[in-house]
């Protein structure tokens, strides 16, 4: 059987599969194209495919063959699943194994862009620092704060669970239905995404991208967010109407935001790279020698069940197994 990767994935995942199959692995360092993806799927059983690879109708249609896509990712909104469960197609995903990862990183960004990390490092390297100044560099505190959560699942909790048990803040948190567990572990309090707004010092971004959460945050809801206030995304870049928040750190409606994440990935939204109040990463939430391992292992074991007659453990599409 041949499977396709269409990029380099560590090689824990790959060696499981080269020991049973024809692995085709993108050569390139760069995402492949939907024309070659298409190209290249023709004659596969398995895919394995990236975040950013898009694997519309036409490319599963391309692949007569194929019985499961495995994505890199615990997001899956590059495929269209609809159209692979009328094939039949198992699709699979790798949730929970980078929860930890991704929350440290939220974190990281809330930090340096608070703190203003980034800002103050350029500052030192451009030999403009000439001592201790009592006004230089001023920043937000978090010790004591509110933060709020906005999609209160795997990541979001654990965002929140730092926040509460290492810093005390008040965590308030919106989300389709109670975290119990949350509430009594840690306090946290759910509310409406208008009073998390209003009240938060700090709004991180763990929601999934959805119809309903697409430009979730834009004008209207920027201005309701204290001028203090910081936004940090780690799940989806069109949650956030990229522009729109531009605006809002140009002209100080909000103090800052740190992004992993963007809406017209890898390109950024014009003016954002130029703001001194904004952290911007290259999409490395799980970007951790272990997690992306096991990153790779999830993936690769998943295809081996599916090819082998078994039900893969991360199957998002469970209504294609009988």
């Amino acid at each position: 059987m041949k499977v396709l990767v269409t990029r380099k994935i560590p090689e824990k995942g790959l060696k499981l599969l080269q020991e049973k199959y024809t692995v085709e692995i993108n050569p390139h360092d760069r995402s492949m194209t939907r024309e070659e993806i298409m190209e290249a799927v023709k004659d596969k059983d398995a895919l394995l495919t990236m975040l950013s690879d898009p694997i519309t109708s036409d490319v599963i249609a391309a692949a007569p063959n194929l019985k499961v896509i495995t994505n890199y990712a615990v997001g899956y909104n590059n495929i269209d699943v609809k159209a692979a469960s009328g094939r039949g197609i198992m699709v699979c995903n790798t949730p929970g194994v980078l929860t930890e990862a991704t929350a440290d990183l939220a974190w990281a960004l809330l930090m340096a862009v608070s703190r203003r990390i980034v800002e103050s490092d350029k500052y030192v390297r451009e030999d403009k620092f000439v001592g201790w100044a009592p006004m230089l560099h001023l920043g937000g505190d978090f010790y004591g704060q509110t933060l709020g959560i906005i999609g209160m699942g795997r990541i979001g909790t654990s965002v929140a669970r730092r926040g509460a048990l290492g810093f005390k803040m008040k965590v308030l948190y919106t989300a389709n239905s109670p975290k119990t567990d949350a509430e009594k572990e840690f306090g946290a309090k759910k509310v409406s995404l208008e009073e998390l707004l209003k009240e938060s010092d700090y709004v991180s971004i763990n929601c999934p991208l959805t119809p309903d959460t697409r430009y979730m945050i834009g004008p209207k809801e920027l201005r309701m967010m204290k001028p203090t206030a910081y936004l940090i995304n780690t799940a989806r870049g069109p949650v956030v109407q990229e522009s729109a928040l531009v605006d809002a750190l140009k002209k100080r409606v909000i103090a800052g935001a740190g992004l992993d994440v963007f809406e017209d990935e890898p390109a950024l939204a014009p003016g954002l790279a130029e703001l001194d109040n904004a952290v911007v990463t290259a999409h490395i939430g799980s970007a951790t020698t272990r997690t992306r391992d096991r990153m790779s292992e999830m993936n690769a074991e998943d295809i081996i069940s599916a090819l082998e007659g078994r039900r893969p453990v991360n199957l998002v599409n469970p209504e294609v197994v009988r």
